[in-house]
């Protein structure tokens, strides 16, 4: 699988160079942001700048792996979508639910406003 790996101190960009139309592709890259539940920077980027096709069942389960990243209490933004590809997903009322920047600049920014509101509400917790 062809994928650029980004590490940064509070997150991982994770760039795919290939297109989801098929389960293969997408299972593979489901297991590999999977992977980073185990890890101690957990939060994750997913750059699509270089996805130009995706079909609605690959984008479904980016869709519930995010919600699984959120639901662990840990960041998972994507960027740079393909506007034929947010139709997909608007067509199948599932872009509401989805944390989608247009730049990998502004999804750096949400991870790390996410990142003080969870040292925020940890603060709160604990007082």
């Amino acid at each position: 699988m062809d994928v650029k790996i980004d590490t940064k101190e509070k997150f991982s960009v994770i760039t795919p160079n290939f297109n989801l139309n098929s389960a293969n592709m997408s299972d593979e890259l489901t297991e590999l942001l999977k992977t980073y539940f185990d890890k101690d920077i957990p939060h994750l980027i997913l750059n699509m700048k270089n996805v130009v096709d995706a079909d609605l069942e690959s984008l479904t389960k980016i869709v519930n792996l995010q919600a699984s990243f959120y639901n662990e209490n840990f960041s998972f933004v994507i960027c740079e979508m393909k506007e034929s590809m947010i139709q997909i997903l608007e067509d199948a009322n599932l872009i509401d639910t989805m944390n989608i920047t247009p730049t990998e600049s502004e999804a750096w920014d949400i991870v790390q406003m996410e990142e003080m509101e969870r040292e925020m509400l940890n603060d709160f917790d604990n007082n």
